[in-house]
């Protein structure tokens, strides 16, 4: 299906990264939706975003910077229910209702919403059935309210063309390689090379060791545009701005977390069976660690070893029970162990000691994610 993005109503440091990053990676467009902002304020956010990209971005305000910045679509609402003069690019509307889906089928595409009880908009209840939806052709229709991307292929059982998001869309998705990592040493030689993902973990250490070592990897992370998670220490996530959590078993439970974090920051969790899987993805956890791969000298009581078939029986498991869950294997990881973890099924891998170890970690991770893409 294809994707909309949809900003948040604010203003975020690195938003214009962050929309190039979506338009990277396959999302079909952006929409930037800000209704308090100024004219000016949307001028400055255009301006930093290049000219390549820009087809791919619809505007709901101040709709004449469309034409001013030669972006591809504006968004009609009823704030702005006309297109500025002149207008040839796309135009889409928001519809609340299946009368106004009819009404507005002439448009080159529509979002319906509530779909689902929404994120952003506590109080804003999904209000379409199923034998709603099958009174309307829904092929230019993107779902929106409530909408995560382990829902779309229900979305696209019910017709829908596409989906749109707010808060599921600006989450960081898990990465293909993260690093685990105890201190800054080494952090920006496996940024340099091409590592996206890093989680600060440090069990034995105080509060104050840990905050210490977040204010230093973060800058680094933040230069790379790589997402920063803390291991286990939920209450410290606002204190030293990290993008999420990773919760071990023994850690606060995913739906605990998410009532202290909320929707937009990022809970991992981990996992060593099939029930562990299930139990995670029904919390809401936005990936998984999945092992020990092997044994592993960096972490103490260990769950029981999986290997390679115990990987791939699991990833079986999730997928014959609709658990769409991006996975990550962890534990012990070699990169002569990449190639045939690849045909289990997981999404990448968490490691430490392989790159923590390395002489040169930046082609270390080069030869990683090379095996891994290839």
């Amino acid at each position: 299906m294809k994707l909309i993005a949809i900003t948040t109503p604010d203003f975020r440091q690195g938003e214009d990264l962050a929309i190039r990053r979506l338009i990277d990676c396959g999302w079909h467009r952006v929409h930037i939706r800000k209704p308090e902002a100024t004219r000016e304020q949307l001028s400055v956010l255009i301006e930093r975003i290049p000219v390549k990209y820009r087809p791919q971005i619809s505007l709901h305000d101040h709709l004449d910077l469309a034409v001013r910045y030669g972006l591809g679509g504006v968004h009609l609402n009823s704030r702005n229910p006309l297109p500025p003069a002149g207008w040839e690019g796309l135009i889409s509307r928001s519809c609340h209702s299946i009368e106004e889906i009819k009404l507005y089928s002439c448009l080159d595409y529509l979002t319906l919403s509530p779909i689902y009880d929404s994120f952003s908009k506590p109080g804003y209840k999904g209000s379409f059935t199923p034998e709603l939806l099958k009174k309307v052709n829904l092929k230019n229709v993107y779902a929106l309210g409530g909408v995560t991307l382990s829902r779309l292929s229900e979305l696209e059982q019910s017709g829908f063309g596409g989906a749109a998001m707010l808060s599921e869309a600006w989450k960081p998705r898990m990465e293909t390689l993260q690093y685990i990592t105890h201190t800054d040493a080494g952090i920006e030689e496996v940024l340099r090379g091409g590592c996206r993902w890093v989680q600060l973990r440090m069990k034995d250490a105080s509060d104050d060791e840990v905050i210490k070592m977040a204010d230093k990897i973060i800058p680094i992370c933040r230069k790379y545009d790589a997402t920063f998670i803390l291991d286990d220490r939920v209450h410290l996530v606002g204190k030293t701005g990290a993008d999420g959590v990773h919760l071990g078993k023994k850690d606060m439970p995913v739906r605990d977390a998410r009532k202290i974090l909320g929707a937009e920051k990022i809970i991992g969790a981990t996992a060593n069976t099939e029930e562990d899987m299930t139990a995670a993805y029904e919390a809401g956890a936005d990936y998984i660690g999945l092992g020990p791969f092997r044994f592993t000298t960096t972490k103490k009581g260990l769950s029981p070893v999986l290997g390679i078939e115990g990987c791939r029986r699991i990833m079986e498991y999730c997928r014959s029970h609709g658990i769409n869950i991006p996975v990550a294997a962890i534990g012990g990881i070699l990169i002569e162990d990449l190639p045939a973890l690849l045909q289990t099924g997981v999404n990448g891998i968490a490691v430490s000691g392989l790159l923590f170890n390395s002489q040169d970690k930046e082609n270390t991770t080069k030869e990683i994610l090379r095996i891994w893409t290839d």
